[in-house]
């Protein structure tokens, strides 16, 4: 049973202030009783029907309806902030390698007496030749009595197993780029002649893959150094039907991904220190960070008698913390890790530290990096979910959105063209923004949270060069989804890696431009000619300028 609909009240034309604030009271316990029944009224209703389940009897059914169902929630911004690029018109025929020209002749019995050739009219085709290609090869043999030794010719590159480089780069991409299920590669490769197990094609995608894994590493380290800021993400997968969580790092010339059982500030800085092993450091700033998480006074005190300003790997600083302070806390313990590790990364020179993160507001990513920006996007789905009863909050709902994604074009223009003074007015134009009182209470109390997160969602001010928005890092994290949702998830944690790396090189080479079956034939065949992803990521990078705003500074 839906609420009834109630008239618009314009509170401006109540002229005694004290009855307009009251009855604006009135009005946002409205909107929190009918939000609160609409939550009451369905967990009565589940409770009911689990109640009759418990009982042996059938809860209330589920009749479906003859339309297609409704959708789920869309809490999508894309409408809103859309701004349409016109089409850049190209000749897809200018793209179309040509492998073979036939000429194609005119029955000469059709033609009069008076025809003249005209030359010929060119009609380009594409197609593809999908067969087996196996190869029987005889190995020369030759045996030295003298030396009692046998010489045996090598195969050639990339067959050193049972199948060959193409087939084994296009089993990677169909499964990797693809999203093509085992059984599905199966069925296709046995249905062309192959003769390929279950377990042959499992070992295909998991097995002896350390060189495609050294050129994962190398993806992440030079993503890592190609600019000072980095998008992270991250969304669930399971490993053997366990929970785990897969974290995405990117930026505009990169994306990896890394399997992880936890998703903690631990576990977040591991990924940015691209599995280095975890190192930890006791000086100022770790102190400093653990007097603001109000760690006790007597455990900093005693935290004075491990080494300052020394890197200690975890098994000594283990050592010591037992030793120093014994009988410490669970949460005590993981502030003090958290410190040291955290001050050990920003003093790091072995590898890239990263500056600013771009992600959304979880507690995991603070701390890490000098700066934090927050997406826009994702903020602007706080608006999104609210879902006002009375029409006068709706109306004052959909104003501020319009109000709200009309600053971030603002935003995206200043981007294009940086200057002070717009500079200054986007500032003002924010605090004038989100300090709006719409009286309709929750619209306001997310209005005020935004407001205070104003130094995180304006770092674009101080350096264009970022995007407004985590959308790299979610749109790397639907191809995880994706793929979960076809091949559920691997089961060992060998499987795990191999789908890391086999994502990582998959969405870089997208991002690169790179003809992702060509290259991994090129690495299964063990030719490398095509340049590595990681070189083409520096190259690239110098180019693109990512941290320019950092080198002014």
């Amino acid at each position: 049973m839906s609420e009834p609909p109630l008239p618009m009240i314009d509170l401006d034309q109540i002229a005694d202030p004290g009855a307009r604030r009251a009855i604006q009271g009135l009005l946002n316990l409205v909107e929190q009783l009918v939000a609160e029944n609409r939550t009451l009224r369905e967990d009565n209703r589940r409770l009911r029907d689990e109640n009759l389940r418990l009982k042996g009897e059938q809860g209330q059914p589920v009749i479906r309806p003859q339309a297609r169902p409704a959708a789920p929630a869309d809490h999508s911004s894309e409408r809103e902030r859309h701004r349409p690029t016109p089409r850049q018109p190209r000749s897809k025929l200018a793209e179309i390698v040509i492998h073979r020209t036939e000429d194609l002749a005119v029955d000469r019995a059709l033609l009069p007496p008076d025809a003249e050739f005209k030359g010929y009219e060119e009609v380009t085709v594409q197609d593809l030749i999908f067969r087996t290609d196996n190869v029987r090869f005889r190995k020369e043999q030759w045996y030295s009595p003298a030396q009692g030794r046998t010489y045996l010719a090598p195969l050639p590159p990339g067959y050193d197993g049972q199948f060959g480089p193409g087939l084994v780069a296009l089993v990677l991409v169909l499964y990797f780029a693809s999203h093509v299920s085992e059984p599905k590669i199966l069925e296709l490769l046995r249905g062309i002649g192959v003769q390929i197990s279950d377990g042959g094609l499992s070992n295909l995608l998991i097995k002896d893959q350390e060189a495609l894994h050294a050129e994962k590493a190398a993806i992440v380290e030079a993503g890592l150094s190609s600019s000072p800021w980095q998008h992270l993400d991250d969304t669930p997968t399971r490993v053997n039907g366990r929970n785990h969580h897969c974290q995405v790092l990117c930026n505009p010339l990169y994306t990896a991904y890394t399997t992880t059982a936890t998703k903690d500030r631990q576990t977040v800085l591991a990924v940015l220190r691209n599995g280095r092993p975890p190192t930890y450091l006791l000086n100022d700033e770790a102190l400093g960070y653990l007097a603001q998480v109000k760690l006790a006074a007597v455990t900093r005190q005693r935290l004075t008698h491990l080494p300052r300003d020394t890197v200690l790997d975890e098994p000594t600083l283990l050592r010591l913390l037992g030793e120093h302070l014994p009988g410490l806390g669970e949460q005590p313990r993981k502030w003090i890790l958290d410190a040291l590790a955290v001050a050990a990364y920003h003093a790091q020179t072995d590898g890239p530290v990263v500056r600013l993160l771009v992600c959304d507001d979880a507690p995991q990513f603070t701390w890490l990096t000098a700066e934090l920006a927050l997406c826009w996007v994702h903020e602007g789905r706080h608006y999104q979910k609210l879902d006002p009863f009375l029409p006068q909050h709706r109306q004052a709902l959909a104003d501020f959105r319009q109000d709200f994604w009309a600053f971030y074009d603002d935003l995206l223009a200043y981007r294009q063209t940086p200057s002070m003074a717009e500079r200054h007015r986007l500032e003002a134009a924010f605090d004038a923004l989100f300090a709006r009182q719409t009286g309709y209470w929750q619209l306001d109390e997310r209005i005020a949270s935004t407001r205070g997160k104003k130094p995180h969602l304006l770092l674009v001010l101080d350096h264009p060069e970022i995007e407004l928005h985590n959308n790299p890092a979610e749109l790397g994290a639907r191809a995880r989804v994706r793929k979960r949702d076809v091949s559920f998830g691997p089961r060992t944690a060998e499987g795990a890696r191999a789908w890391d790396t086999g994502m990582t090189l998959v969405e870089t080479a997208k991002k690169l431009g790179i003809n992702i079956y060509r290259y991994l034939h090129d690495r299964v065949s063990g030719t490398r000619r095509e340049p590595a992803l990681a070189d083409l990521i520096a190259e690239r990078a110098q180019d693109l300028h990512l941290g320019a705003s950092w080198a002014a500074s």
